[in-house]
């Protein structure tokens, strides 16, 4: 079992605290994604699993083993570097084959499991060459093929794909999902690109200043987000985040936007928000594609806007508008066309939408 747990993990540089207590648990062989803005802590909260930073309190465990003092060389953890570090001396196989070798290993063994990972990357054309003849993307996969042929316990990759090209990044994290698959392997995977949290991960793990802000299914956090901070980050664009105030009744509840759109709430949902609301000031929240140029139902609200700005991607158009001071975005068809100062009547799926506490900025469940 390669199981890892997390436990009150803190980080304390001087007087400084920039871990505060992080719990979590990783299932085995489990592909969980670390994402956050720079700084966050999700890069030392991986390098604390490697054993390259000194634990300053709490618990890392693989298996029932607690690893806090044991070396970096002895806890059975493969890294995936984000600048490849291959020995630029040797030969592709000599780079893959080093830590078997360091090990002791017999000769056929080391062959064979070069000769294994380098066909599962499909780089068995590329054994003799040396890094410096290679691409980023040939390089990335020499460096995985490396960690691969120790079969460890655990692997760690700290923000893999940031050297690389757009769209070499989409071809990689197709590879690392189908290394996945076929080498089902406990993982963390640490990165600031929501994009590739969504399409990589099991389970999502969203930091924020030293802290954990929500832990799901990528699907969960996108549709759940338990704070505006999540809401604002995983999507793209992001949630819209509108201040709001509760008017109506109980019974018949409704919000009033900044520019003076009023909407009606669900009323379920409606009343819930409505009692966990003291000061009935609240952020409404709607993701992009819950706003629509025609009524498609009964749950679709209209308002008005003034368009700021056009963003035509081909498959799909954005706009952007404001609503009193706070900017807000929807996606139309393409075939749509819109100029900035067009006034437009768009509708909100109130269906979709929740709701935060303006004070704590957590989600108002509903």
């Amino acid at each position: 079992m390669s199981q890892l747990q997390i436990e009150n993990l803190v980080k304390v540089y001087g007087t400084s605290r920039v871990l505060h207590g992080i719990n979590l648990d990783v299932a085995d062989k489990e592909f969980v994604v670390f994402v956050g803005p720079s700084g966050c802590g999700k890069s030392t909260t991986l390098r604390m699993i490697a054993g390259l930073e000194h634990i300053s309190g709490g618990k890392i465990l693989i298996g029932d083993r607690v690893i806090n003092k044991v070396p970096p060389g002895k806890r059975d953890i493969a890294m995936v570097f984000q600048n490849y570090a291959l020995y630029p001396h040797m030969t592709v196989r000599e780079n893959m084959a080093f830590c078997l070798e360091q090990r002791r290993a017999k000769a056929s063994e080391v062959r064979a499991k070069v000769n294994e990972a380098a066909e599962v990357l499909r780089i068995t054309d590329l054994l003799e060459r040396r890094p410096s003849q290679l691409s980023g993307g040939q390089r990335q996969r020499v460096a995985m093929g490396r960690a691969i042929v120790r079969n460890p316990h655990v692997f760690l990759f700290d923000e893999p794909l940031s050297n690389l090209d757009a769209k070499l990044r989409v071809q990689m994290r197709s590879e690392i999902k189908r290394l996945h698959r076929i080498i089902p392997t406990t993982t963390i995977y640490v990165t600031h690109d929501q994009t590739e949290a969504m399409t990589m991960a099991d389970r999502v793990v969203v930091m924020n200043g030293g802290y954990i802000e929500q832990v799901g299914a990528p699907l969960e956090l996108y549709e759940n987000p338990k704070s505006t901070f999540v809401a604002g980050f995983i999507g793209s664009p992001p949630m819209n985040l509108l201040p709001a105030q509760l008017v109506g009744s109980a019974e018949a509840p409704g919000i009033s936007l900044e520019n003076g759109s009023s909407l009606p709430m669900a009323s379920e949902g409606g009343k819930s928000v409505w009692a966990a609301t003291k000061d009935k000031s609240i952020i409404f929240g709607i993701r992009p594609e819950a706003i629509s140029i025609s009524p498609e139902d009964e749950a679709m609200v209209p308002f008005d806007v003034v368009i700021e700005e056009v963003e035509p991607l081909g498959i799909e158009t954005i706009i952007y508008f404001n609503i009193g001071e706070a900017s807000a975005s929807a996606r139309i068809p393409p075939h749509v066309h819109v100029n900035p100062g067009d006034a437009l009547k768009l509708y909100a799926d109130m269906s979709r939408a929740r709701y935060f506490d303006s004070n704590t900025q957590r989600a108002i469940e509903v």
